[in-house]
């Protein structure tokens, strides 16, 4: 059985294969100036391209942390999320509130998922 560490720096692989398993580095915004909605749609988008790019998509995620500077902003964040899950395939899920690495970052997630 092979690892396989995809974008490789120093501190972080942004994809790691391992035995038909995928794990994604935690994801945030393309953009910190926008709101939660915005934050992550861009977020998820992420997710969907590095997905892809390990052979894999959502329908195959097994499993999703998401961490939000605010539990204030549960109900936006999951009114996107809830709109990108396709139907018959959510994973199972944990939702924490978290101190970012900057302030202005509203969500983060964290994505294992089956090779497809």
């Amino acid at each position: 059985m092979t690892i396989e560490r995809i974008e490789t720096k120093q501190r972080m692989s942004r994809i790691v294969k391992h035995n038909g398993t995928i794990y994604l580095c935690g994801q945030v915004c393309a953009d910190a100036t926008k709101g939660i909605t915005e934050q992550t749609q861009t977020m998820l988008d992420k997710v969907d391209e590095l997905l892809i790019a390990a052979g894999s998509d959502r329908e195959h995620i097994l499993s999703a942390t998401i961490y939000l500077n605010k539990m204030a902003d549960f109900q936006e964040m999951n009114a996107v999320w809830d709109a990108w899950v396709p139907e018959g395939h959510a994973p199972a899920r944990a939702c924490v509130e978290a101190a970012m690495a900057r302030d202005v970052l509203l969500v983060e997630i964290s994505v294992v998922a089956a090779e497809k």
